[in-house]
């Protein structure tokens, strides 16, 4: 199976650079987040057309999540929000089953300033979803939980420390939650278990060159169930996708695997 996550930035803005995507790379699911697109709005018939259905959680022009599972994988059981979520109209979680496979897609928020409100709902958050995926491996059923989680999991996905010191994306707190969601949901880093040692990183700022100066964060996951980790054949950034007219300022992230 060939999983792939990536924020958009605006689903509409960029859906001609999504179907592109779709054409040219097939993944069997897509995670896709920041959407930012209203209900309504939300473009099932373009990506049908692709040979792709969706389930989605979409409330407007922030946040937004879905999953597209290609034409003869059926998407069951779709579930939008989190129990404990503190701002449950942002649509920042949806989950749904796709070929026995629990496939969930994040959009964390920032959480802006250490110490402010957001930044509490954003531990929150975390803490939310570290309950949901613990009842899932509870449960037994094997996951991939895949998003752009903002926070980066230690000091080699970030391209200068020093640069990040006392801001979000690096605190103990948020690092803290990260592994209590992976450590508790029975959960490996798709990227790590391929990648040990690699500096790379997924999402570059807009402003001053950051993504071809290399001044990046690796803050974009794929979690998967130790059920599934034996059967990672590879995992990798698609870098010429944050590049071309009016990119992201994500890569997409795919993971291969054999299905156990």
């Amino acid at each position: 199976m060939d999983v792939v996550t990536w924020n958009v930035n605006s689903l509409r803005a960029r859906l001609p650079r999504v179907l592109e995507f779709l054409e040219t790379e097939s993944p069997d699911v897509l995670l896709l987040q920041e959407t930012k697109v209203e209900a309504a709005d939300f473009p099932v018939d373009e990506l049908r057309a692709a040979g792709y259905e969706a389930v989605h959680h979409s409330a407007g022009r922030w946040a937004g999540v879905a999953i597209l599972a290609r034409e003869g994988l059926a998407l069951a059981d779709d579930s939008a929000g989190l129990p404990g979520e503190v701002q449950a109209d942002e649509a920042r979680w949806v989950e749904a089953t796709v070929g026995g496979i629990r496939m969930c897609t994040a959009y964390v928020t920032n959480g802006r300033e250490v110490g402010s409100a957001w930044f509490d709902e954003k531990l929150a958050f975390f803490d939310a979803m570290a309950a949901r995926v613990a009842h899932l491996r509870a449960d037994g059923t094997p996951v991939i939980v895949g998003g752009d989680l903002n926070v980066t999991r230690d000091d080699r996905d970030v391209y200068d420390v020093a640069a990040f010191e006392g801001e979000t994306h690096v605190t103990p707190q948020e690092r803290e939650r990260l592994e209590t969601i992976i450590t508790d949901g029975g959960l490996l880093d798709a990227y790590r278990l391929v990648h040990p040692d690699d500096q790379q990183f997924t999402w570059w700022d807009y402003r001053q060159g950051h993504f071809h100066r290399g001044l990046g964060l690796r803050i974009d996951y794929l979690l998967v169930s130790e059920a599934l980790a034996g059967g990672v054949r590879e995992c990798g950034i698609l870098r010429d996708f944050r590049k071309g007219t009016k990119p992201s300022d994500h890569a997409p992230l795919r993971v291969r695997l054999d299905l156990p």
